[in-house]
Formats: structure tokens, C-alpha cells, sequence
């Protein structure tokens, strides 16, 4: 099954805090089947942001996190309706959160390999204004296959 899915998308979440947004992804990633606990994979994200901020630039976010709960591999994205804030290294509220969550059996180069896609693919500008602008679920996806290769 591949790693991002049009289904993985969500639009227009109206969020007060980053908890929200992780319980956002976490739902998804339980309702998709990439996870079995919703609670295990907040508390994987809320872990990792412990350790330094997952805040990107322009009100992007990249939470990520390794999960005995989590089954497969997958990206989840969600876009916030008001930024959310996330500590970022340019202090921005996040807007677009892009999610990877990993199996704790399966961490290894593949993954780390999505995470510096991820990464890259963000560092453009104009790829972070596309994401920004698109209009919906189907144009999320297809910049995001574009870069990752799906």
C-alpha cells in the first residue's frame, strides 16, 4: 500500500493547538490503517517535538515519529484554516503540517530517506507556495507525489 494516499490529505482544520493537529493526524492514521492506537501516535509526535521543534519555514511543520503502534509507513497531511503555533525556526504559526509516521520495526534508511524528501522538496520556495495555494485534497497530492517519487 503506498505511503501517501489521497485519503491521507485533509483540508481546513479549524485547530487551537498543536495536540489538536496531532489528533487530527493520528485519527487519520488509525481510520486509513497505518496505526492501531490514535493515543500512541500523540504521544509519539508530542515526544518527538519534545526534543526540538518539528517547525519548518512559511508555516510548515514535519512531525514525525517511530510508533510501536503504527503498522506501516505513511504521510499524513493536514492543512490548519489559522496557523498553529509550533515553535518554528522562523517563529511562524504552521499552516500545512506533513506527516511521517514510521513502524518502530521498520526504521531505517527508507524512511529517513522520505523525511529528507520531505525536507528538500520544502526548502523551494516555490513548492511551499504551491502547497500553500493549491485548492484542494487532489492538488496537495499531486505536488507531493511529484517530489516523493510516488
Amino acid at each position: 500500500m503506498a505511503i501517501l494516499t489521497l485519503d491521507n490529505i485533509h483540508r481546513g482544520l479549524i485547530a487551537k493547538s498543536q495536540v489538536e493537529v496531532f489528533q487530527a493526524i493520528a485519527n487519520t492514521a488509525v481510520k486509513n490503517g497505518y496505526a492501531t492506537h490514535a493515543d500512541a501516535v500523540i504521544q509519539g509526535l508530542k515526544d518527538r517535538e519534545k526534543e526540538s521543534t518539528t517547525g519548518f519555514l512559511d508555516g510548515f511543520a514535519i512531525p514525525h515519529t517511530k510508533n510501536a503502534a503504527i503498522q506501516r509507513p505513511g504521510i499524513i497531511v493536514q492543512t490548519m484554516e489559522n496557523g498553529v503555533e509550533w515553535s518554528s525556526m522562523d517563529g511562524q504559526p504552521v499552516k500545512i503540517a506533513i506527516a511521517m509516521l514510521i513502524p518502530e520495526s521498520e526504521a531505517g534508511t527508507a524512511h529517513l530517506n522520505y523525511l529528507s524528501k520531505i525536507a528538500k522538496m520544502l526548502m523551494h520556495e516555490e513548492v511551499r507556495k504551491q502547497l500553500t495555494h493549491a485548492q484542494n485534497e487532489q492538488e496537495i497530492f499531486d505536488i507531493l507525489s511529484q517530489y516523493l517519487g510516488e
